[in-house]
């Protein structure tokens, strides 16, 4: 697992793989998320989305796409959220 020092609080959302793109809508939408990591149900990592505060509208589009790819192809997934501090 990567270096756990220099994060920021975190939370985990396990969710069906069909809730998983409306999810992470809601939570770019907040606004206060560094980084959104995907992991599949055996815990592996499978997409990193960091996020910074230029990316919105158009840009996160093909990000969803893949995060739809992605969710597509699993039965349940765990976001893991990073907020800033």
């Amino acid at each position: 697992m990567s270096d756990e020092k220099n994060k920021g609080p975190r939370e985990e959302f396990k969710l069906d793989g069909s809730q998983v793109v409306t999810k992470i809508k809601e939570l770019i939408h907040e606004g206060n998320i560094r980084r959104i990591i995907l992991k599949n149900e055996e815990g592996k990592t499978l997409i990193e989305i960091p996020l910074t505060l230029g990316l919105v509208g158009a840009a996160l589009l093909p990000v969803l796409a893949a995060v739809g790819a992605i969710a597509a192809l699993a039965a349940s997934m765990t976001i893991v959220v990073e907020k800033v501090e």
